[in-house]
């Protein structure tokens, strides 16, 4: 799993609204620029860096829970709660804790809340590891929205200092968050999943104490792994509490923009979200939306468990994340480079044929011990696939709804976030083979719609364009996000 739902919405959250808003980089001297310069960015790798420290341990333990907490589904189950509560997070809890909290504390204080979850681990009952869920799911909207709101405050800053393009510098930053963050993967313990083989597997069901590979790891391991990876998501908070500067110094208050226009929040936000679904852009991009949280929970819920537990041992799955970690790293760093050469549309082709493939792959392959290469090149490619949907996917929203941030960035959160429970939901009723038609198919679909958005959106831009200047434009160089207004 990649991670609860990821966002950069980055006009679309509340600033900070305690303490001093002065800005603390106006009237430099070129010497002082250069230094305030190179601190923006030790606060820019800093948060990356809490950020990779934090969702080692989640990601880790998340990607164990099937393993180490089969009994009625308490694992599955405790990640699908998360996902139903950052849903519901999302629509009312970011705004009020970022002005009550600032934005800083916001990260912080949100953060802690994954130590809960991992604590919970120690003694894993419904009554430890639900409630510790609800409560994560709770944090975790705020925490995004509030490193959104960080990392495109100073970026904005950093560019006003060193005379740069703002696109570019939030996109460079945000590009260095996703490879710390991506790497995260790349630590995981080699302790996972629970299953029976391949594309046969049939969820509680399946009888696992036949194969031995499927045996939980021993209390003692799971303790020892626990505490590891609350020390982990203690760290995150440590390092923002202490080193992260508070975004104050770079005049929050701008972020409001000269109308001063205040953020949505609590129910206007829950409104507007529901009554964006009415623009057709909306609609059409959504099963897409939706695929990106259905192909992350299908990895870290199906893939690890029906296939590379049962056949090589739940002690070698971390080895296949690392795989998958270091080419999901890189390909979400170095696709912002390659979309300039190619456009937007064969990288998204890209990611649909490559996960086509590799579903084709899981349908027809049998998973053996003496077959390990296979593991490794199919997480590879989908970690290909994934760092496709994770990054152009949310960049595509900020371009199709400019004027429309919040309400557009919060369907993301929501239909991403409904992925996720859709198929950690199937991970414990329906059998992989079930799940897999299903993935298939929600991809088919979002490819589809997102075709549509292409053609439709630039078709109408054209037409615009040679009304209002009495020529013919070329489709192909007209963003999506230039036309404005419904079909």
């Amino acid at each position: 799993m990649a991670n609860p739902p990821i966002t950069s919405d980055m006009n679309s959250d509340p600033v900070e609204t305690n303490g001093d808003t002065k800005d603390m980089t106006m009237n430099l001297s070129p010497e002082e620029k250069v230094a305030e310069t190179r601190r923006i960015m030790k606060n820019v790798v800093l948060i990356s860096i809490s950020f990779t420290c934090l969702f080692t341990a989640f990601q880790s333990m998340a990607y164990l829970q099937s393993s180490i907490n089969p009994n009625e589904g308490l694992g599955t189950a405790s990640l699908s709660v998360i996902y139903v509560a950052l849903v519901l997070s999302c629509m009312f809890l970011p705004t009020y804790l970022i002005k009550t909290f600032t934005v800083k504390w916001t990260l912080c204080f949100c953060m802690l809340t994954y130590s809960l979850y991992i604590a919970g681990q120690f003694y894993p009952r419904f009554y430890t590891l639900i409630p510790g869920a609800i409560i994560l799911g709770m944090g975790a909207a705020p925490m995004w929205s509030a490193k959104c709101t960080y990392l495109s405050q100073v970026g904005a800053k950093y560019a006003e200092l060193t005379g740069s393009n703002v696109e570019q510098v939030v996109v460079k930053f945000f590009g260095i968050f996703f490879f710390c963050f991506q790497t995260s993967l790349d630590f995981n313990a080699t302790e996972e999943e629970l299953s029976k083989c391949g594309i046969n597997f049939c969820g509680m069901s399946t009888n696992t104490s036949n194969n031995s590979n499927l045996e939980p790891p021993a209390d003692s391991k799971i303790y020892t792994l626990s505490s590891i990876y609350l020390i982990c998501a203690l760290s995150s908070a440590v390092i923002i509490a202490f080193f992260v500067d508070p975004l104050t110094r770079y005049g929050e208050a701008d972020r409001n923009g000269p109308e001063g226009k205040e953020p949505l929040s609590g129910y206007r936000l829950l409104i507007a979200t529901f009554l964006h679904l009415r623009n057709p852009y909306q609609l059409l991009i959504l099963p897409l939306t939706l695929w990106s949280g259905v192909e992350q929970g299908y990895f870290s819920a199906e893939f690890t468990r029906a296939y590379v537990s049962c056949s090589w041992g739940t002690a070698n799955i971390g080895y296949v994340l690392i795989c998958y970690g270091i080419v999901d790293a890189m390909c979400s760093y170095s696709f912002g480079y390659v979309i300039k050469i190619v456009g937007r549309i064969p990288i998204f082709l890209t990611g649909a044929v490559v996960n086509v493939l590799m579903l084709i792959v899981l349908f027809n392959w049998a998973p053996t011990p003496d077959q390990i290469p296979v593991f490794f090149v199919i997480a590879g490619f989908w970690g290909m696939a994934d760092a496709v949907w994770q990054t152009q996917i949310n960049a595509l929203y900020g371009i199709l709804f400019p004027d429309n941030e919040e309400a557009g960035f919060s369907n993301y959160r929501l239909w991403e976030s409904l992925g996720f429970i859709l198929a950690y939901a199937l991970n414990n009723t329906a059998c992989v083979r079930a799940t897999s038609w299903i993935v298939l198919v929600v991809l088919l679909i979002g490819v589809i719609g997102y075709l549509g958005v292409e053609y439709l959106s630039r078709k109408k831009a054209a037409q615009s364009i040679s009304i209002s200047n009495g020529g013919i434009a070329n489709p192909d160089s007209i963003p999506v996000g230039k036309t404005k207004g419904y079909f």
